[in-house]
């Protein structure tokens, strides 16, 4: 796919709205958040040293979405990608944002660190997986591209479960890593600037939804990064996370890429995985740990490094997991 300059710029113009939207609202977010009390909870069983950033304001995520929604529909009016496409990815940061920030104000209303329970965060979120599944399937077909092969294979009706996988992998998976400082904005925007790339010039002739996309979460996730860096002013809350995990996989979803994921996003995949590794030895040794706390951020960070340089470390390797997903589809 030959990009040519103007729509370089075009797809530069989309990051850069989405970048001064989400840093704007989320600059005006914070006094409000305060005003109103909707502070974070800290968990008590968490590290300690995290106990002093109790009451600082959550939810920040709402202004992402704000970023990404207008950086997209603006997109769309440029005519640089088509309408259900993007719908379609909308949709999905809506719904599993809604998730999200249902939790996120029953924690804030309640006063305690419990929202909805885990059973319905599953049920509403393998519910819209597979209404993007159904939609996708009957709009553009059941193939997948296979990295490192650059061949694509249909699914058929196992493309439904596998859909709704990546969806509810996806929106958990950066909801776990979204427990330090910068941490999952950072990572977050570093992989939707890998999936811009590739959505450009790299796969299937191009994916101007996916490039589109992209550029409007990196621009978003790096506006909200300006207040939620070392030390945060603002954090995203269940509703940033669970609607940037929608985001991500929806846009790969929508690029036919969603193998991509897991190599972009190995960081995601062990940080989920040291959760359900934890959980598992602890259950079966009737209480010893492999990590000294997880998700596995935790360990490192009870290990003596500052949370500055374990979201330093965690950039690097997402990044070097970047260029392998670009080069498996070169």
């Amino acid at each position: 796919m030959h990009i040519e300059s103007v729509e370089i710029f075009k797809y530069a113009l989309v990051a850069a709205i989405a970048f001064l939207v989400t840093m704007l609202a989320t600059g005006r977010l914070i006094p409000y958040l305060r005003q109103q009390q909707f502070g974070q909870f800290i968990r008590e069983e968490g590290p300690q040293a995290h106990l002093a950033k109790a009451g600082t304001p959550t939810m920040g995520g709402v202004a992402m979405a704000a970023g990404i929604s207008v950086a997209l529909l603006i997109g769309l009016i440029m005519g640089m990608a088509h309408a259900g496409d993007l719908l379609a990815i909308l949709l999905s940061m809506f719904a599993f944002g809604a998730i999200g920030f249902i939790d996120d104000y029953n924690k804030v209303a309640k006063k305690q660190n419990e929202g909805l329970t885990p059973k319905q965060k599953l049920l509403l979120q393998c519910a819209f997986g597979a209404a993007l599944a159904v939609f996708m399937m009957v709009r553009e077909g059941s193939t997948v591209l296979i990295p490192f092969t650059g061949k694509s294979v249909d699914m058929g009706w196992l493309y439904i479960p596998f859909v709704i996988f990546i969806e509810v992998a996806m929106s958990n998976s950066v909801n776990l890593t979204d427990g330090l400082d910068g941490l999952a904005s950072s990572v977050s925007a570093i992989v939707a600037c890998t999936f811009a790339v590739i959505g450009m010039i790299m796969t299937l002739g191009g994916s101007p939804a996916m490039a589109l996309a992209g550029q409007a979460v990196f621009g978003a996730t790096i506006g909200f990064l300006m207040y939620n860096k070392y030390p945060a002013q603002i954090f995203m809350g269940d509703t940033g996370s669970m609607g940037l995990g929608g985001v991500l996989s929806a846009m790969a979803i929508v690029g036919h890429v969603e193998w991509l994921l897991p190599i972009a996003g190995a960081l995601f995949v062990i940080e989920a995985l040291s959760v359900i590794i934890q959980v598992l030895y602890f259950k079966k040794t009737g209480g010893k740990r492999v990590f000294r706390m997880a998700p596995i951020h935790h360990h490192f960070e009870l290990g003596g490094w500052h949370e500055t340089k374990v979201v330093r470390r965690f950039c690097l390797f997402t990044a070097i997991c970047c260029i392998i997903a670009i080069a498996s589809v070169i």
